[in-house]
């Protein structure tokens, strides 16, 4: 029987190609709704589309909502290069200021006694002093230096003396040194009283530079400074120090104020590297450091202006080691100096110049140089031109959007509709929005209550533009106030009424979506119904006529029989 399914083996008729036809004609209702699905998506993705484009907006026009947008400033210097810092905050008095600044403002400061540090010997026999242990500000390289032109070959391990005796021997007794304890300085000298003359551009010790010994065209030269510096990687205790620290406890504790702070240290664990890093981190609000050139230590204000440094400490404390109580230099801190257009001198503690030394709200001005510049504090007309452009865009982009998809074009012999076209609510809010931009604003104070009052209207495509600069540009240079009110007027305002109404909008589309993504669900689940009863509907034909196959096979067998018999009856008569 398998060979009956061959369409019409038995019968003459090709009944596979008529079952598919009539399968093609069952199947209207799903291509229908297919076609009505692929419509469904279509929509929704023009109304996604459409919605982000109105997110868009809806974000333009928030930001034309914030008020800081329009009460924002720009100040600028007449001078070319200006290295003032100009910063002008939010709603700073308009206008031009001519500043002249007679005096900057410094830090005061307290430097201590220099030469706080012993010397590199206590006396002037130097031979059991090296190269690498002497207490100098910096460190002697191995290498080779010159004296009068011959080379003075040395390592960190010789002593002091044998450098010394190295001299002598290399300018054949002509040139000295010495070591005098008591101002800890080196003297060379020449027996001949020729000048002396040091170092070599091809020298590879700093020796010279170490123990400063430089050129003075004479035939004696002495060491330009002590030699003797702190180590201040050292502990207090063994950093050198010329005076005793006596004011600590059995433990080497010890403390001391400084601007009201108190400072606690142990000479036995602190170095002075530690200590300072201390002092800087209190907040005693000073910064202290180590000058190894001169064997010191500075306080400095951290804040400028005539502020004082004041400090206390007990007799033999670690301050009077370190030269801060007596033998200080104190530099006092000089407040700025300056006026405004012409007037009196005003003073300022610090070279940031705000509204409470010149009264000019909300500027604020980092001088640092005495010059005269002239400041112009005007409103931020560029950011505010920025923002209301990309507003335009973004409207534009809408409506264009909408127009194009909601459009009709009629042919000679056809009419074409957009994918939306047939949407009236989207038809509509493109009406809606329009009205809404070109509509007055009420209530409001100022002379700006529609967008035609800045220069801003449909050109000759139907597109929201700038239409007037000059217009515009004079608004919000002049009438800024006048604007932000227009644009940020709470719930009345451009901005929030636009917010409002697209925020609406948004929501509807999502709901249309929504329901055309449930309309193509609902017809998945019908045209799966029906591919199913079509199935079975092809089965049941499939079976029937397979049976009419059957049916003519046999009776073609039974007519082929019975003509065989009565040939034979024919035969035989």
């Amino acid at each position: 029987m398998a060979g009956l399914q061959l369409s019409g083996l038995a019968s003459g008729l090709d009944w596979k190609t008529l079952v598919d036809q009539l399968m093609e004609i069952e199947r209207a209702p799903i291509s229908r709704m297919e076609r009505e699905q692929l419509t469904n998506t279509q929509r929704s993705n023009a109304l996604r589309d459409l919605g982000t484009k109105l997110s868009s907006l809806q974000s333009a026009a928030g930001t034309l909502k914030d008020q800081t947008l329009f009460s924002g400033r720009t100040a600028t210097s007449a001078t070319t290069a200006s290295t003032w810092k100009l910063s002008p905050s939010a709603g700073a008095t308009a206008g031009t200021y001519a500043i002249s600044v007679s005096q900057l403002a410094t830090r005061a400061r307290r430097d201590g006694a220099a030469d706080i540090t012993q010397g590199i010997a206590t006396t002037s026999d130097v031979s059991g002093v090296t190269l690498a242990t002497m207490r100098t500000a910096g460190t002697v390289t191995a290498g080779a230096f010159t004296v009068n032109g011959a080379k003075v070959t040395v390592a960190t391990t010789d002593s002091l003396q044998s450098v010394f005796d190295a001299i002598s021997t290399a300018t054949g007794g002509d040139v000295t040194a010495t070591y005098d304890a008591v101002t800890d300085r080196i003297t060379l000298d020449s027996a001949s009283d020729a000048e002396i003359v040091l170092g070599a551009s091809n020298d590879t010790s700093n020796f010279l530079q170490v123990l400063k010994l430089a050129n003075n065209t004479t035939g004696t030269v002495t060491s330009y400074g002590s030699l003797g510096s702190t180590r201040t990687g050292n502990t207090l205790a063994n950093a050198g120090l010329k005076t005793a620290v006596t004011a600590v406890d059995g433990t080497g504790a010890g403390s001391f104020v400084i601007n009201g702070v108190t400072i606690d240290y142990n000479v036995n664990n602190d170095s002075l590297s530690t200590l300072m890093k201390r002092i800087n981190a209190s907040g005693a609000g000073v910064t202290a450091s180590y000058d190894a050139v001169n064997d010191r230590v500075s306080l400095a204000n951290n804040a400028t202006g005539d502020l004082g440094i004041s400090i206390s400490e007990s007799a033999g404390g670690l301050l009077g080691a370190l030269g801060l109580t007596s033998g200080h230099t104190s530099v006092r801190g000089e407040n700025a100096e300056f006026s405004v257009d012409g007037g009196p001198t005003l003073i300022s503690t610090s070279n940031t110049l705000d509204a409470t030394a010149h009264g000019i709200t909300g500027l604020s001005v980092t001088v640092d140089s005495e010059t005269a510049q002239t400041i112009t504090v005007a409103a931020d007309t560029e950011k505010m031109r920025g923002k209301i452009d990309e507003f335009l865009t973004a409207y534009n982009a809408v409506i264009t959007f909408i127009d194009e998809k909601t459009k009709v074009t009629s042919g000679k012999d056809s009419v074409s509709a957009a994918v939306l076209a047939s949407n009236r609510d989207v038809q509509n809010w493109s009406r809606e929005l329009r009205t809404l931009a070109f509509g007055a604003i009420s209530g409001l104070t100022g002379t700006i209550d529609r967008l035609d009052d800045l220069g801003i209207d449909l050109n000759r495509e139907g597109i929201m533009a700038v239409k007037d600069s000059e217009k515009l540009d004079a608004a919000l240079a002049n009438s800024s106030s006048d604007v932000e009110e227009f644009f940020t007027a709470a719930t009345t305002g451009f901005a929030a009424k636009f917010d409002t109404r697209l925020e609406a909008l948004i929501e509807s589309g999502e709901g249309v979506q929504d329901r055309l993504g449930d309309s193509n669900s609902d017809l998945d689940r019908q045209i799966a119904d029906l591919e199913r009863r079509l199935v079975q509907q092809r089965e049941v034909l499939t079976s029937s006529f397979i049976a009419m196959e059957t049916a003519q096979s046999q009776i073609q067998q039974q007519s082929a029989a019975l003509a065989r018999a009565f040939g034979a009856s024919s035969t035989s008569a």
